[in-house]
């Protein structure tokens, strides 16, 4: 137990991080049906803003709302510009156009840092370090990591009290069942929709703070790999469903640190005296894992069967 409880820990934390982005990716897809591509960038992007606004000299505790609040209106310019116009164009002209965005937000964030890495800030309280005695066995850890999944589960019941018990969750629930028929109904859609990519962005901005406290490193590409991880766990667990694609992220996050660590774990548990190269393959265990749900289950464990009329 002692040697798995790290990365079990690790896991779990990065798994909470995964399932915030996961959130955005779900939402958008429930409905629009589109897979916004350019939200692992938004994430990304916040870390950079969190980078220029604590090194400007700006207290911290005012720098984490700012990060927040201008993530949020990113999000909401993204989809006013990129998507609004594309409302009633083929879905692959949209999807190209997310694309387009996800590259732009790239390209622009190399030329504000010139590609350099940027070391992300200390948050006071979640950077420190904290040591933890479970089942006998002890290890030192950032309070992130404890942290992390206890925030995602709150920001997750949050979420979904809001889609089930207010006015604009019944409003999001009613579009992404029937898009046309909600508009013939009355329901605002263009704010159902701005409302997603808010709370979507928002979402990212926080699983930022909290991945990049752990990996402190930030530059143009760091929001590719998170974002298409994230993206993997809201199919794994059905994309369009909040409570899947959160199941999914934890999964994902547990079983990808499980393999980094396999080789230690196996070494000091006597089972090899040699390292076997295993953390190689844990970025591939999720893409294969993307794979087997495809063939498997395509609606992914959470997922509805959908039937289109003729």
């Amino acid at each position: 137990m002692k040697n798995v409880l790290p990365y079990l820990l690790s896991g779990i934390s990065v798994g909470g991080q995964y399932a915030l982005i996961a959130i955005g990716y779900t939402m958008v897809y429930g409905i629009l049906r589109l897979i916004n591509f350019a939200h692992g960038d938004v994430f990304m992007v916040a870390g950079i803003l969190m980078v220029y606004i604590s090194a400007s000299g700006m207290p911290i505790w005012l720098a984490i709302p700012l990060t927040l609040l201008i993530s949020v209106l990113i999000g909401f310019t993204i989809e006013r510009v990129a998507y609004k116009p594309l409302r009633t164009a083929p879905r692959m002209s949209v999807m190209i156009s997310a694309i387009g965005v996800s590259y732009l937000l790239q390209n622009l964030v190399l030329y504000v840092t010139g590609g350099l890495n940027k070391v992300y800030p200390t948050i006071p309280f979640i950077s420190d370090s904290v040591t933890l005695t479970i089942f006998g066995a002890t290890m030192t850890t950032k309070m992130v990591t404890v942290i992390t999944p206890f925030l995602t589960i709150i920001l997750v019941v949050a979420l979904v009290w809001l889609i089930n018990h207010t006015k604009i969750g019944m409003a999001m629930r009613a579009v992404s069942k029937d898009f046309e028929t909600s508009q013939l109904m009355g329901i605002k859609i263009n704010s159902v929709i701005s409302t997603t990519f808010i709370i979507g962005s928002f979402l990212a901005a926080v699983g930022s703070m909290l991945y990049f406290t752990n990996y402190p490193s930030v530059i143009q590409t760091s929001g590719s790999m998170p974002g298409l991880k994230a993206f993997v766990a809201a199919v794994f667990g059905g994309i369009g469903s909040i409570p899947g694609a959160v199941i999914g992220a934890f999964i994902i996050g547990i079983c990808e640190n499980i393999i980094k660590g396999l080789d230690l774990i196996l070494i000091k548990s006597g089972l090899t005296k040699k390292m076997m190269g295993l953390t190689t393959f844990s970025d591939a265990f999720t893409f294969a894992l993307l794979i087997v749900i495809l063939v498997v289950k395509p609606t992914g464990l959470f997922g509805e069967k959908m039937t289109d009329k003729v």
